[in-house]
């Protein structure tokens, strides 16, 4: 099956390079997306710019496993309400898709037309654990400040059909346990009419395609086998 990989804030897409190998070596094609204001710039690109260079790459592909990582959740959830009867389902890692109407990303402060990776003090605890020193010196060596364009963007949501699409939860630095919880308790509405929600846990925190490449790639294939099946169901 094809993997559509869509990076979160700061990353470029090959961030990616470890799962992309693993994954081809499990008979899958992986396809990290190119995002324009951090793999290509400007940096006055814009989120409807990143959702378009997404829609390319799906529209080159065939019934794909879209990935999106963090706030990324977001983009491959846009993807989801752009070409709900072409993709094979949708997997959400280290976060959740926001609501029609909201602010894409806006976590930090704009700078001169940019949010900068803030570094490592917010990420403490959980997100972070399971890196060492040198994983950070790296991650933060790759990061690209993200446009204001992106960060500030607005979320549009309009195909109710994108709720037909199969979701997956990878859990990392959060349990499916927790995961459960806060769709229970209605913090996540735009997955409350999802059709189908699975969940996969991952002993890692919140780059699992830094810190556990392999085993993310291994449960992304399997995610992919089993979508494939039920769609020759």
């Amino acid at each position: 099956m094809d993997v559509v990989l869509i990076a979160g804030l700061w990353l470029p897409d090959s961030v990616w390079s470890d799962v992309v190998v693993e994954l081809r070596d499990l008979g899958h094609r992986a396809i990290p997306v190119s995002l324009p204001g951090v793999d290509e710039k400007p940096s006055a690109a814009t989120l409807e710019d990143q959702l378009v260079a997404a829609l390319q790459v799906i529209d080159a592909a065939h019934r794909p496993l879209v990935v999106g990582h963090s706030a990324a959740c977001s983009l491959a959830w846009l993807v989801a309400d752009r070409r709900p009867d072409s993709l094979a389902g949708v997997a959400l890692i280290g976060g959740f898709p926001a609501s029609d109407g909201s602010v894409y990303a806006d976590f930090f402060p704009i700078v001169d037309g940019v949010m900068a990776f803030p570094g490592w003090e917010p990420f403490e605890g959980p997100d972070s654990a399971d890196l060492d020193e040198d994983q950070k010196a790296a991650l933060a060596e790759l990061a690209v400040p993200v446009p204001a364009g992106v960060a500030s963007g607005v979320v549009h949501l309009g195909d109710e059909r994108r709720f037909a699409v199969p979701v997956v939860l990878v859990c990392p630095e959060f349990s499916e346990a927790q995961a459960r919880e806060w769709l229970n308790e209605g913090e996540v509405p735009e997955l409350e009419r999802a059709a189908k929600i699975e969940y996969v846990d991952i002993d890692s925190g919140h780059w699992p395609m830094v810190t556990q490449p392999h085993e993310l790639a291994r449960r992304l294939a399997a995610t992919a086998e089993t979508l494939g099946g039920d769609a020759q169901r």
